[in-house]
């Protein structure tokens, strides 16, 4: 085995093909301080507890015509989440509001995805966070390549997974250890549908992989489920107080049997905003289209982002 020194590692570090890299618009890390946009050089320590401890918090942003959605809104959650396991970044908030508005213009895109990656930072292989002195903070802006319109016109197929939802206190927090999300995703596709959903120890309905999932019930009212076990989304709530005053919404408890007898069966998230299932573990959903709730929240969430989305 070859034993290679600074440059020659570094060289042949550089040398070596990175899948996906062709995404990476621009990225940030607060211990270099400084954008760079050649993906090579987006790297992670080995040793930051974030990687091989699962200890750290994210967030997903999403631009269109150089506006950024909602992002207040996740820069929340995600005070919340980090608050959760007792983790602050390493500069104030309205820092972290601002580099991520100067990552979006280095990108220079009018479209694209942001990830921030906050995490208990480099230090150490062991358990104990105190071995980390600082909090790490990594900002990402990367393509966007949204759904087509024809999968909004046809809709899309879900299945129950068998993963069960997540446990109540972790559920709330969006941490990064998505092995659940990732296996629920990993089956859904295996069984040949587009989104998995998963459901609590008692039988209600929780969430997909990185999707809120809510009903129009029999009777046309809209039902978001409880969110006990389930991620609030930003999505889901925005989407909620657009559409207050035009039907009725109801939280509740939602098990598996209604969503065979349900008018629509709705995912809401950051990337496709809402789309229809139309068939649900094989079976037909109402009359197997996209129904008018979806469409309309659809409308109603891509308007919004042009009205109140951050210009940068």
């Amino acid at each position: 085995m070859e034993i290679l020194d600074t440059r020659a590692y570094l060289d042949r570090m550089l040398s070596v093909e990175r899948p996906g890299s062709g995404n990476v618009l621009a990225f940030y890390e607060h211990r270099v301080g400084a954008v760079c946009t050649d993906p090579k050089l987006m790297l992670m320590p080995w040793d930051d507890h974030l990687v091989h401890r699962g200890d750290g918090v994210f967030e997903t942003l999403k631009y269109l015509h150089r506006r950024i959605y909602q992002l207040d809104a996740h820069l929340e959650r995600m005070k919340k989440s980090a608050a959760a396991i007792f983790l602050a970044p390493p500069c104030d908030w309205e820092c972290v509001r601002g580099l991520i508005l100067d990552v979006a213009k280095a990108a220079d895109r009018d479209r694209g995805l942001f990830r921030i990656l906050l995490g208990r930072g480099p230090g150490g292989f062991g358990i104990d966070p105190s071995e980390c002195p600082v909090p790490s903070l990594y900002l990402v802006a990367y393509d966007f390549h949204p759904k087509s319109e024809s999968v909004f016109e046809k809709g899309v197929t879900a299945i129950r997974t068998s993963i069960p939802a997540k446990q109540r206190y972790l559920a709330k927090i969006k941490s990064i250890d998505y092995l659940p999300n990732m296996l629920m995703k990993k089956e859904a596709m295996e069984r040949g549908a587009d989104f998995p959903i998963c459901f609590c120890e008692d039988g209600f309905m929780a969430e997909g992989a990185t999707e809120n999932i809510c009903i129009v019930d029999a009777d046309g009212k809209f039902v978001v489920p409880e969110l006990n076990n389930a991620l609030t989304g930003t999505t889901l709530m925005r989407a909620l107080d657009l559409i207050k005053g035009e039907m009725p919404v109801s939280f509740r408890g939602i098990r598996e049997q209604e969503l065979y007898l349900a008018k629509e069966i709705i995912v809401l998230g950051t990337t496709a905003d809402a789309l229809s299932i139309v068939r649900y573990n094989g079976k037909p959903v109402h009359d197997v289209r996209p129904g008018p709730v979806s469409k309309k929240l659809r409308a109603l969430l891509q308007q919004d982002l042009l009205e109140n989305g951050i210009v940068f």
